[in-house]
């Protein structure tokens, strides 16, 4: 959480952070300002200090947004800079100017946020030549924002628990929209006038319905037979929806312009289901109910994976542990945070052993089995919070039915 900035600057060895980058989506700007949509800027931030916001003038009443002392460029004197200097030794001393801002004459900083790998270098070589005051450092992962933002406070939660609210009803209308469909003599599903339903259509709908409600989409998959044997595999648009075949629709949208996301995952068969296609879709169900009961606060987050793997495997199944460059069977986690950003700490992986479960994480469990050969993949995913009491709570309700049964007239 945002409360433990001190305590983990401190166990980094950090005197102060600079979050900075250009305007791309930047999830620790947004983090830091509380949501308030900025474009570009700095947040800088002493231990034991407070963010201040630094932006271009015309960003200045957003940035206030934010709750945090808020600066503009020409307060710090860019353009005094920019004249005498040039943009390239105007930026660098700018940092400076930052740092002096919060009270730093010297020390070890950290640097993160988003921006091209080549600006980022140039940028750093230069700080580390001009300022023989300062040590500019990065980390790897997990970073000071991956542990910061493991954990979600009250006002997080909240917002985590609106966007499931409103995927879960988007998802609902998806289904009802399906379901409004008929199929016609060759299996296909179709519309009153008999053109057929494509995933591209699908993805049309739910992307429509999510603007309704101030959310947007943030890569979908809606993948039918082979396509949803491959776990990443979007979907093709054109692809015609046909009775009896597994479509996988993972759904993770965020908050319109950035922000929380949800995360979930239902399997449908349109009509009938196929035997082959329950029967995994049975060992699927069960390894999911399975990783729930092996849950407990406290406990080592890879113990559910392994819960799940040790079940896979003893139904037939190969698996990432069994068979470590697997494209079938069990091929993933178990699941992952999520927050500002689709994946987040904690993992829930048989190699990645240091994760346990925190009160105020955000997880997914999400089991599947894939089989290319057999044009079929079957995955279930919800999201949970993990509370105070110790409670692994799902904020994604909707229905687990395999079956999509269609109400269209015939």
């Amino acid at each position: 959480m945002k409360a433990d900035f001190s305590r983990l600057m401190a166990k980094r060895g950090l005197d102060a952070f600079i979050v900075g980058g250009g305007e791309h989506a930047n999830s620790a700007r947004y983090y830091l300002t509380n949501g308030a949509h900025v474009t570009g800027g700095y947040v800088v931030q002493a231990r034991d200090g407070e963010p201040l916001v630094v932006v271009n003038g015309m960003e200045i009443e957003e940035a206030r947004k934010s709750g945090h002392r808020c600066l503009t460029y020409g307060d710090l004197g860019y353009g005094e800079l920019y004249r005498e200097h040039g943009a390239q030794q105007a930026s660098v001393l700018m940092y400076g100017r930052l740092l002096e801002q919060v009270g730093l004459a010297s020390g070890r900083v950290g640097l993160y946020g988003v921006d091209d790998i080549n600006a980022t270098i140039e940028r750093v070589q230069r700080l580390r030549a001009h300022y023989a005051q300062y040590e500019f450092v990065g980390e790897d992962s997990p970073t000071l924002f991956d542990e910061a933002q493991r954990t979600k406070d009250a006002a997080e939660l909240a917002r985590i628990r609106s966007v499931a609210e409103r995927t879960n009803a988007v998802v609902t209308q998806v289904w009802d929209f399906i379901s409004s469909h008929r199929s016609d003599v060759s299996g296909r599903v179709v519309d009153a006038a008999g053109q057929p339903l494509t995933v591209g259509a699908v993805k049309r709908f739910a992307r429509r319905a999510l603007l309704d409600v101030v959310l947007e989409d943030t890569g979908m998959i809606f993948a039918p037979g082979r396509d949803g044997a491959f776990p990443h595999s979007r979907g093709d648009d054109p692809t015609e929806l046909l009775m009896g075949v597994p479509i996988v629709f993972d759904f993770s949208p965020r908050e319109l312009g950035g922000g929380y996301y949800h995360d979930m995952t239902r399997t449908w068969c349109i009509g009938h289901v196929p035997p082959h296609v329950q029967a995994l879709y049975d060992d699927v169900m069960t390894a999911f109910d399975l990783a729930l009961e092996t849950y407990a606060l406290g406990k080592p987050t890879h113990t559910l994976q392994e819960a799940v793997l040790d079940f896979f495997e003893a139904q037939g199944h190969p698996t990432a542990r069994t068979h470590p460059n697997t494209m079938e069977g069990y091929v993933h986690s178990l699941g992952h945070g999520i927050g500002l950003n689709i994946h987040e700490a904690p993992s829930m992986h048989h190699l990645k052993r240091e994760d346990v479960f925190e009160a105020g994480n955000v997880v997914t469990i999400e089991p599947g089995l894939y089989y290319p050969d057999r044009a079929v993949g079957v995955r279930v995913e919800d999201s949970f919070i993990v509370a105070e009491d110790g409670q692994l709570i799902s904020i994604t309700p909707f229905k687990k039915d395999l079956l999509l049964p269609l109400s269209g007239s015939a």
